[in-house]
């Protein structure tokens, strides 16, 4: 199968390629590498660093299926210079489909986030439930999937609204949840956790690239929006089991962080996917990783907003 990804060389988009090369695909990726690039080379893979913003620019032909991670992500990173995350995260969506749509691509598997439900009390939060985006970044997301689902008619679109995401990855990421407070209790053996109560969906990376996968390889769906998180947790919870692995100390602060809300993805567990990674998995992965003697760069890279603001992004 011939693929593009658009954000190939990011966190997420690191271990989809590699996982996607190792099964024999073809793999293009279209990044601007404001993060680097840990890709290594292969016979089937290219890489083409260019702004999405610019997509239609690019020559692309005889492509199955286009995967679009590509975004200015988390809240933080958007609110740096929201007219950019509104460029990146929508008005590139509307050129992208259509440029697909033109070049005669299947399918689209879009990236969008569990985040655009809001804060929600239910404790199933399905597909269903009404979107209250309380973010920038998550009302770019909910418009985003509003722009790819209205060309459905003309192209097989599938969103996937993934929980946070936790695990390894070369193009590691410290400032997700998980990822954030096992660094912080490995390294620092304290983890300063923000409030407590608040409820987070969870999803480790490895079962996230097999959820790509599962879509890359159905032909037949019963809809085109999907929840992908398999464990809700409160941040204390998810804090004292790294805290039982590292034996860091935690610290209470006092909440300003107010969003809370639950998954439910027996949508997608119905169409034959079964998880097969969690957290607990994901942390001692990154504990593992911390532990090797390998010489580690941890640094402004590995922090999305950080870097953003080092090379002053436009």
């Amino acid at each position: 199968m011939k693929i593009i990804i658009t954000g190939g060389a990011g966190y997420i988009g690191t271990k989809l390629t590699s996982s996607l090369l190792s099964d024999g695909h073809e793999v293009t990726v279209i990044d601007n590498c404001w993060f680097g690039n840990f890709l290594k080379k292969n016979k089937k893979f290219k890489l083409i660093k260019k702004d999405i913003r610019k997509f239609n620019e690019i020559n692309i032909s005889s492509i199955d299926v286009l995967i679009h991670l590509a975004n200015i992500a988390n809240d933080p990173s958007v609110e740096l210079n929201p007219n950019l995350s509104w460029e990146v995260n929508v008005l590139a969506s509307k050129q992208i489909v259509e440029h697909a749509i033109k070049k005669k691509i299947k399918k689209i598997i879009f990236f969008s986030s569990g985040s655009v439900y809001g804060v929600k009390k239910e404790k199933n939060v399905t597909e269903e439930l009404s979107l209250k985006p309380i973010s920038i970044y998550n009302k770019t997301k909910m418009i985003a999937e509003r722009v790819f689902l209205s060309y459905g008619d003309k192209i097989d679109i599938i969103c996937l609204r993934p929980a946070t995401v936790c695990g390894l990855s070369k193009r590691l990421r410290l400032d997700l949840t998980v990822n954030k407070l096992t660094f912080d209790g490995f390294f620092k053996r304290k983890i300063f956790v923000d409030g407590g109560k608040q409820i987070r969906p969870n999803v480790n990376i490895n079962d996230l690239v097999r959820v790509v996968k599962h879509f890359l390889l159905k032909k037949k769906f019963n809809h085109s929006i999907y929840n992908v998180g398999f464990e809700n947790l409160s941040i204390k919870k998810i804090a004292q089991k790294i805290a039982a692995k590292t034996k860091a100390k935690i610290i209470i602060k006092k909440k300003t962080d107010i969003r809370s809300y639950r998954q439910d993805s027996r949508r997608l567990i119905k169409t034959g996917f079964k998880p097969k990674f969690n957290i607990d998995l994901a942390i001692d992965g990154l504990i593992k990783h911390f532990s090797s003697k390998k010489v580690h760069n941890f640094g402004v890279k590995n922090f999305n907003l950080k870097q953003m603001k080092k090379i002053n992004v436009k």
